[in-house]
């Protein structure tokens, strides 16, 4: 590890990970947002519809994602929106609001995708597909009477949402060829084969980690290393379509109640694995790809339900430790941030936050990917003052706003990697949201 060169982030890197978007909203997103409202109030729609369009723009480093691309002249707007493998197109009038998104050619589907679409239509709340001459779209259509931003916001989201979801289904459990993805931009093959190299190399690690488990009554152990590893590969290496499309069946499943014993759970976790670790690089690499998201697509969890569940974490290393289980701690320090970032909607700060300590677990992977480590796995040091320095860029920003949100980079323990990562979770529980 290249511990010694000068320790500064690369700006311009920007790598996507997890689920959620990696960017910031607009500086003037609220307001952006009221003048929107007050537009819809005096019938000033296309005023109204802009000003809402634009409040769904991102950033990275002050530059536009270019999300969202509007073109207005005197009688309407045309825009379009990205999520993911979803290009939706959007025209706005006075008296309508119309979007659709094209998925797939229409001579492309058979019986079952034909039965697939019909099903997903009565899942829907506000978009429906249907077929033209030449494809299958999922589509929008409002009326422009009673339109508020709210009103707009949560049909946009959904069709979004489940447009892009749906390409990745039909291309996985249909191999069907998708249409309409030119902006799905291809991975570097040297950043590929980082991907590739770590999750063969992780899947190695777990198979180890659990021979060094106790003989007997080991199962949720074992959830935890074999659970711990699915969620780091769904964050850090970000896998599309077949990939992520199995491996969020695989937990899913494991977390619903009817699904059998925890060792059978284990077993099928075990197999799924093993499958990855059998894939061939020019499969991995089909699976990859970056794109402009507009829309997180998990709902917004409170900070109480979030602190409940480190809580709880926290409580059960406490037992493992108590009874000399050393040899898990680890693995449930991993297994909290990338359980919280699979499963909740986590602001900005917090998910900023729960990265940093990704980072700061993980340095060999973030090093070959180009940044700079926050903590020498041989020397069992950490760059403290780079640690901290980095606390105060996620807290600080968001005081104006949270004035009870305070910076905790002197609170945290460097004595050892456990203890580092106890005190960041306890800082986390502790960070108050509240607007004044």
């Amino acid at each position: 590890m290249n511990w010694f060169n000068i320790f500064k982030h690369k700006t311009e890197l920007h790598h996507h990970f997890g689920k959620a978007i990696n960017a910031e909203i607009a500086s003037n997103e609220e307001e952006l947002f009221n003048l929107s409202y007050k537009a819809f109030e005096n019938k000033e729609i296309l005023n109204a519809y802009e000003f809402f369009l634009n409040s769904l723009e991102n950033f990275n480093n002050d530059l536009s994602n270019e999300n969202i691309i509007i073109k207005r002249d005197a009688n309407e707007i045309k825009f379009e929106l990205f999520q993911g493998t979803a290009k939706i197109i959007g025209k706005i009038t006075s008296e309508h609001f119309y979007a659709e998104v094209i998925l797939v050619k229409k001579r492309e589907i058979g019986v079952a995708l034909k039965r697939y679409i019909l099903e997903r239509n009565y899942q829907l709340t506000y978009a429906r597909y249907s077929m033209d001459d030449e494809n299958i779209k999922l589509k929008l259509f409002h009326d422009n009477i009673t339109m508020s931003p709210q009103k707009i916001f949560f049909p946009i989201r959904e069709l979004a949402l489940n447009a892009d979801f749906d390409k990745e289904h039909i291309k996985s459990e249909f191999n069907v060829p998708l249409e309409d993805i030119s902006h799905i931009k291809i991975i570097e093959e040297q950043e590929l084969k980082i991907k590739f190299k770590y999750m063969k190399q992780w899947i190695e690690e777990m198979e180890q980690k659990i021979l060094t488990l106790p003989s007997n009554d080991n199962s949720n152990m074992q959830a935890f290393v074999l659970l711990n590893l699915l969620f780091k590969i769904d964050y850090t290496l970000v896998p599309h379509f077949n990939i992520y499309q199995k491996l969020n069946k695989k937990i899913l499943a494991y977390f619903r109640e009817e699904s059998g014993t925890l060792e059978s759970k284990n077993e099928e976790l075990k197999l799924y694995i093993a499958q990855l670790q059998e894939m061939e690089y020019e499969e991995f690499a089909k699976n990859l790809y970056n794109a402009k998201y507009t829309f997180n697509p998990i709902e917004k969890t409170s900070h109480d339900d979030l602190s409940n569940f480190i809580s709880e974490s926290l409580l059960k290393i406490r037992w493992y430790k108590n009874n000399r289980y050393n040899q898990i701690i680890p693995t449930i320090y991993n297994y909290i941030a990338f359980y919280s970032l699979y499963n909740y909607g986590l602001n900005k700060v917090t998910k900023d936050l729960f990265h940093l300590l990704i980072e700061v677990q993980n340095p060999d992977f973030f090093e070959e990917l180009g940044y700079k480590p926050y903590y020498n796995k041989e020397k069992d040091s950490f760059a403290i003052k780079e640690i901290k320095s980095k606390v105060s860029d996620i807290i600080e920003p968001n005081q104006l706003r949270f004035q009870e949100l305070l910076d905790f980079g002197n609170e945290l323990n460097f004595n050892s990697m456990n203890e580092f990562c106890n005190s960041f979770y306890l800082q986390i529980q502790n960070l108050n949201f509240e607007e004044i």
